[in-house]
């Protein structure tokens, strides 16, 4: 696997274990019955980041105010290393973050995938088309009606 496929691998797996819904993530891990031992590289910490916005998507950049984000990195015992950064105050879905982005760099990626990444893919896409679906149903179609001239 080249390194730009990898890296855009990881990116997905880190988005999906980002935006998981409150407390779906520890659900899932414990559901899925993975343990793992780790040492921490940095225990999770909970601090602010800068939100920066651009009117229309491009229009120049401006900051639009600070959030919450909780931070972590943890290192295996086999030397796999697993960072995450979650938006909020939940030291444990750092955690479990950390361990899955981790644990998708070994042998157990497989267990990984189809135990929490797939389900909580699932779930953020239904989330995806139901809002969706919701501001289709309030489109509307203008349309002009030309009236010919006598």
């Amino acid at each position: 696997m080249s390194e730009n496929t990898e890296t855009a691998e990881r990116k997905g797996w880190m988005a999906t274990l980002a935006k998981a819904p409150d407390g779906l993530l520890a659900k899932t891990w414990a559901q899925a019955g993975v343990t793992q031992d780790f040492e921490w590289l940095r225990a999770p910490e909970i601090g602010a980041v800068m939100v920066r916005g651009a009117m229309g998507g491009t229009g120049g950049a401006f900051n639009l105010g600070e959030i919450t984000v909780t931070r972590c990195a943890l290192r295996l015992p086999d030397g796999a290393v697993g960072h995450a950064y979650i938006a909020g105050r939940d030291r444990k879905a750092a955690e479990i973050a950390a361990l899955c982005d981790a644990l998708m760099q070994t042998e157990s990626a497989a267990v990984v995938r189809a135990r929490i990444l797939t389900p909580l893919n699932d779930v953020l896409h239904a989330k995806r088309r139901l809002k969706a679906e919701k501001a289709a149903a309030t489109k509307v179609d203008f349309f002009t009606l030309v009236r010919g001239e006598d």
